[in-house]
């Protein structure tokens, strides 16, 4: 536990500083490098099913789809172009690269890999990049998505070891469970109102106290389901966690995961806010 409290710090204290003194451009940079190091760690697991995925093309491409927000869309491209290139990439290496017992489990991993982290992880750098008149609004709004997902994390936990009983999803992950999450949910909650009236000048119009709370609720919710869906990942994989980068944590996919499903939802609510 003292190793999570202090990697928990530590980890918050790097959000704290890319919003003070590295910017939105920043940011950007570090939420790709994060997709991609998950990435690289998803592909490790696979490994373990005896799949051999394609993972340098798909870390690489991974890479410029969450950067495609701040470089490649001003040339006219988004993230659609990159997924048909990958798709063709991956489709024609099969074909000479893969043995025939492994081409369709390779392709599939591959391209999953690539649309389930990196694509749904450029939607937070989508986020950084809402512009505002003060210059500030996207990267909070960004931090306010990390927040709401990531404290209920740490509110099922501390809930779950007060009050669990009843176990939610066993065959997945024992360990959690009804009133954990519950805990969870409530604590987005409060930290979804608490930063929104922390940092209310930098917020958009449209984004009130009320509607931070209520936002939190569905952020929450599949902030707990990205966390299980990691947890069927490791499961196949017949491992623990998904690498050991952060002391008490695991790999920078037990980090990451509940972002995953959180922040495309969190980008069109605040895109039809603004």
């Amino acid at each position: 536990m003292g190793s999570r409290i202090f990697s928990t710090i530590l980890l918050w204290a790097i959000v704290a500083g890319t919003v003070i003194f590295v910017g939105p451009t920043g940011a950007i940079w570090l939420v790709s490098a994060i997709a991609v190091l998950t990435q690289w760690e998803f592909f490790k697991l696979i490994r373990r099913l005896g799949v051999e995925p394609f993972d340098k093309v798909g870390m690489l491409l991974g890479g410029a789809i969450c950067l495609g927000p701040l470089y490649i869309e001003e040339l006219g491209l988004g993230s659609g172009p990159l997924l048909a290139l990958a798709a063709i990439v991956f489709a024609v290496r099969i074909l000479g690269e893969r043995s025939s017992e492994q081409r369709l489990d390779t392709l599939a991993w591959s391209l999953f890999g690539l649309v389930y982290i990196p694509f749904m992880l450029s939607f937070l750098a989508r986020t950084i990049l809402i512009d505002s008149p003060s210059g500030q609004t996207g990267l909070i709004l960004a931090v306010w998505v990390i927040a709401v997902s990531k404290f209920c994390d740490v509110g099922a936990l501390l809930s779950g070891l007060a009050f669990g009983r009843h176990k939610m999803a066993p065959e997945i992950s024992p360990k959690k469970t009804w009133e954990g999450a519950v805990g969870g949910i409530l604590t987005s909650v409060g930290v979804g109102i608490g930063l929104n009236l922390g940092f209310a000048d930098q917020m958009p119009a449209g984004f009130t106290p009320l509607v931070a709370g209520l936002l939190a609720l569905p952020i929450a919710g599949l902030a707990i389901v990205s966390d299980l869906v990691e947890s069927i990942i490791k499961r196949r994989t017949n491992a623990k966690d998904a690498g050991a980068t952060i002391p008490g944590i695991g790999g920078v996919f037990d980090l990451s995961d509940s972002l995953i499903l959180t922040s495309p939802v969190a980008y069109v609510v605040f895109c039809l806010l603004l």
